[in-house]
């Protein structure tokens, strides 16, 4: 079995009608992989599958779409490793001598 056997295959199984250019996603896989992490390869593709599907693309659309995806990961210059300049480092209280077995909790 090769690539486009896996794709007619698995497009069946998902109930899904539409032409992939593996290409294009395994380049966008490619360089998200490299420079951004091994792990955003999948993510990315499966991303641009969610705004592809979202958008109900035209293939044209598609090729815009995973280009701004494309430049953003060339663009990335954080390491994997790198904390998000979001993430609150706020202490948080430890509780644990505190007994909560009596406690309330809405559902």
């Amino acid at each position: 079995m090769n690539l486009h056997d896996w794709i007619d295959e698995l497009a069946d199984v998902l109930d899904v009608e539409t032409e992939v250019d593996e290409g294009l996603v395994l380049d966008l896989a490619r360089v998200a992989a490299q420079n951004v992490q091994k792990t955003a390869a999948p993510i990315t593709a499966y991303l641009l599958g969610v705004a592809v599907g979202a958008g109900d693309a035209n293939p044209e659309q598609v090729e815009r779409l995973a280009a701004r995806a494309q430049q953003l990961a060339e663009s990335w210059d954080r390491p994997a490793d790198a904390r998000d300049p979001d993430d609150i480092d706020d202490e948080v209280p430890d509780d644990s001598s505190v007994d909560h077995s009596s406690d309330l909790y809405e559902d």
